[in-house]
């Protein structure tokens, strides 16, 4: 059985600070330990990967909890960071 070059690529590890660094500047879904989404702009990412967000809103259980601004997250509470296509952002947030 031969593996191709991009199954090869997928398994192999890659850098989240630069995954991170990649994401600055556009919006994401940031999904925190505790259940919370937050749907942003990433501002910034620090050496500890603790992130920096704007225009943030707060989504509970998929639905809209409210509007918080500038928001900063302690690395170690989120769960997980996406990207989100402009086409989604405007529309409802989807899993």
């Amino acid at each position: 059985m031969t593996v191709s070059r991009a199954d090869e690529m997928k398994s192999l590890p890659s850098n989240p600070k630069l995954f991170l660094y990649g994401l600055t500047g556009k919006p994401v879904m940031v999904k925190l330990k505790w259940g919370m989404e937050y749907n942003s702009y990433l501002v910034s990412v620090d050496e500890y990967m603790n992130i920096q967000l704007t225009n943030t809103e707060e989504y509970i259980d998929g639905t809209l909890a409210g509007h918080l601004g500038e928001v900063l997250i302690r690395c170690n509470n989120v769960l997980y960071i996406r990207g989100v296509e402009e086409e989604e952002e405007d529309g409802e947030m989807r899993e």
